[in-house]
């Protein structure tokens, strides 16, 4: 896929699946990291749930354990899903605790076993997200060995995110931030397996940077600037898959949401407050953005209904109102 939106824990729940897809129509999508043990042993439709409209989207998994990860693939590409995806990136110590994410690096050979397992229980694609290194050892030949042996087993789109992940000493948004971005090993992976696809991930905030890789890589991820700049997506069915520029304003994305949000209370009991974190930065830049994300963050706001909400972020904010008032205590402060 071209273009895709990263995998982030937190962040890219099923509401957040479902904004992004308004925003654009051709974008991969991806879960947060779903562990197989909270699939083998916990709620089965909480974890996998998703909505129609979000396809096409990615379940990326965590762990370890070859059978555990062929059974959760499987219970994947049941559900739907469009691609399976094993995480070999997350740094977190939690995430260490349980042997998988970034430290598998460190075992090519169990990878291998694991992507093994998946392929052979599903017909939908099985990738793998991983970094360029460990710690602070920056050997190319580490990572080209680690797709070169991952790839045998069946896995033939690496997405690839150009830091190293250093498991000790770095928070996970360090580790976001701190270790270089090397952009060239991508290139150079590319180069020695032409045959493999890539997609490269980490530090992506713009346009034109994104179609400079794709002149020389198959695909491009995008996480946190998607996420606070979501209205960036909307112009990405346009620039990256030749569609037409979308017709859509932002005030109509806002009233689809609170078509969703109204939806899913109804059908599942979900606070629209769930829902409307995601779509805090939709009017970043314009004027009344802040008090626009103030009403949607008024936790006094709750119990109205989302379109009462969202008309109340679009009203004319008074130019002085005693503080007693109802209206103000609703609206929220002057910003």
């Amino acid at each position: 896929m071209r273009v895709s939106v990263a995998p982030m824990m937190d962040w890219t729940d099923p509401h957040c699946r479902f904004f992004h897809r308004l925003l654009t129509r051709h974008t991969l999508l991806y879960t947060e990291m779903v562990t197989t043990g909270a699939l083998v042993h916990g709620d089965v439709p909480r974890h996998l749930r998703f909505n129609a409209e979000e396809h096409p989207v990615a379940l990326q998994l965590g762990g370890s354990e070859p059978a555990d990860l062929a059974h959760c693939a499987r219970l994947g590409q049941d559900w739907g899903y469009d691609e399976i995806n094993l995480n070999c990136g997350c740094p977190s110590e939690r995430v260490q605790r349980g042997a998988f994410g970034a430290c598998l690096m460190n075992e090519p050979q169990l990878v291998a076993d694991c992507v093994k397992a998946m392929v052979d229980v599903v017909d939908v694609p099985v990738t793998v997200k991983h970094r360029i290194g460990i710690d602070k050892t920056e050997s190319y030949a580490f990572v080209r060995d680690f797709v070169g042996a991952v790839s045998e087993a069946g896995c033939g789109t690496f997405i690839v995110h150009a830091r190293n992940a250093w498991l000790k000493g770095l928070s996970p948004k360090q580790n976001r931030e701190v270790p270089p971005l090397r952009y060239e090993l991508v290139h150079r992976l590319k180069h020695d397996f032409p045959a493999l696809r890539f997609s490269i991930n980490g530090g992506f905030d713009d346009s034109a940077q994104m179609h400079e890789h794709l002149r020389l890589l198959d695909g491009v991820m995008v996480g946190r600037e998607a996420y606070h700049n979501p209205w960036w997506l909307a112009a990405w069915d346009a620039d990256f898959f030749g569609e037409a520029p979308s017709s859509l304003t932002r005030e109509e994305i806002e009233v689809q949401m609170c078509d969703y949000m109204a939806r899913e209370a109804a059908e599942h009991g979900t606070p629209w407050s769930n829902i409307a974190r995601h779509m805090l930065g939709l009017r970043n830049g314009l004027p009344g953005a802040r008090r626009w994300r103030q009403v949607w963050s008024d936790h006094k706001v709750k119990a109205l209904a989302p379109h009462a909400v969202m008309a109340l972020a679009h009203a004319p904010q008074p130019e002085r109102a005693p503080e007693s008032e109802p209206t103000q205590a609703l609206a929220g402060l002057p910003s």
